[in-house]
């Protein structure tokens, strides 16, 4: 199949068998799963994965694309961009919850991330290629430099596990950055929190990272009409995900009284 990739989308064809290989071990698709594919590109993965499937939905953007993988008619081909897909309706249309897997865009990986935060509750779990940087703040913990917003929204819903490194000439044309695969998994009981309301506060906790939290998360809280106990003599990186899901949640509950 020729295709010659296209920056726009952010096309990085994954080619080393053996990576090919460790992603599918590591999802362990089996028999009855929903996967949904993003990205599947020349279908590098969605061949190994059909193997141990019946069918498999794909979402892909290049139209060009689309119309070469509806030539398998095990494939469902969703041709729409990501970040517009519905995946409760998606789920509900395919009778349950979902199994997503995908190798990202990298230029667009991090909204995609936050998209599919949304629909936590109607997956079973997420497995993606991202570039390394990536990986490394999606699982990286409080003092770390590379402990961010994305950090904690992500850790609130899910538990996050970096599997494996995957260096450039593993695709074509290579990255110019080493990738990493990592698993999401959803937690239980994260439907209790305001998703809304943690969202604008970690957003403001980290909106100026240097400061002490008192000129940032401390203004956010005073504008709410927060009194409650909170040491905002920290930086952002220095609060764990759980005392800012408890903050969000006193604060919630200090707005309904």
């Amino acid at each position: 199949m020729t295709h010659r990739a296209r920056k726009r989308f952010g096309q990085h064809f994954l080619t080393d068998t053996g990576i090919i290989a460790g992603i599918v071990r590591a999802i362990a698709p089996r028999a009855g799963d929903r996967l949904v594919e993003i990205g599947p590109g020349l279908g590098a993965l969605t061949r190994p994965l059909l193997a141990e499937l019946p069918g498999l939905t794909v979402i892909e953007l290049d139209r060009d694309l689309a119309a070469r993988l509806r030539r398998e008619p095990r494939l469902h081909v969703v041709e729409a961009d990501v970040l517009t897909v519905d995946f409760a309706a998606l789920a509900a249309e395919l009778g349950g919850p979902l199994r997503v897997v995908g190798n990202l865009p990298y230029n667009i990986s991090t909204p995609i991330l936050f998209h599919l935060l949304d629909f936590a509750p109607h997956l079973i779990d997420q497995h993606f290629m991202l570039q390394k940087e990536v990986v490394d703040r999606m699982a990286a913990g409080p003092g770390s430099k590379a402990y961010g917003r994305l950090s904690v929204m992500l850790q609130w819903r899910y538990d996050v596990e970096a599997l494996f490194d995957v260096p450039p000439d593993a695709f074509d044309p290579p990255p110019a950055v080493d990738s990493a695969i990592v698993r999401l998994q959803p937690l239980p009981g994260t439907e209790a929190v305001d998703a809304a309301l943690l969202a604008s506060l970690v957003a403001a906790a980290f909106s100026q990272r240097r400061k002490l939290l008192r000129h940032t998360l401390g203004v956010w809280l005073t504008a709410r009409g927060y009194g409650g106990d909170f040491d905002l003599q920290r930086r952002a990186e220095e609060v764990p995900v759980a005392a800012y899901v408890a903050l969000a949640q006193a604060v919630s509950s200090s707005a309904r009284a």
